[in-house]
């Protein structure tokens, strides 16, 4: 039997996007899964750095959202670790955090940020940012 995309659901599932959110804050990885659910990806959460490395490590992700105040792992050290290992150097990152600094700023983006948001981010801006690391268009 040939099935094509349009009939097989497990192949159509295969083809969602996929983020990993790394936050320790239940409210935000809540917001950004409702805010990113609704733009059609598949969500993953870790509430440390040390879970979101083991995490990505373990399972194939299209991107990560990575706040930078992180127990066991702060965010920048999950950013390294992310682009010193072979299957993750490429996955595109986005940061957001409280810290406004600019060289907070430029610390993210040194350690492998593609993008620094300071929050609240709103939902809108998430889901814009998100949809031009992967190449789509927000819905």
């Amino acid at each position: 039997m040939n099935m094509n995309i349009a009939t097989n659901p497990v192949r159509a599932r295969a083809k969602t996007p996929r983020i990993l959110v790394v936050d320790d804050a239940m409210v935000v990885r809540l917001y950004y899964r409702q805010v990113l659910e609704a733009e059609g990806y598949l969500v993953d959460e870790a509430i440390n750095g040390v879970e979101g490395l083991e995490t990505a490590l373990r399972r194939r992700f299209d991107l990560c959202i990575v706040d930078l105040d992180l127990p066991l792992m702060d965010g920048l050290e999950f950013l390294l670790a992310l682009r010193r290992a072979p299957a993750t150097q490429p996955l595109p990152a986005l940061v957001t955090t409280t810290q406004a600094g600019a060289g907070d700023r430029a610390a993210a983006l040194a350690a492998g940020a593609n993008i620094y948001l300071v929050k609240p981010v709103p939902g809108d801006l998430l889901a814009l940012h998100v949809a031009a690391l992967l190449g789509r268009a927000p819905r």
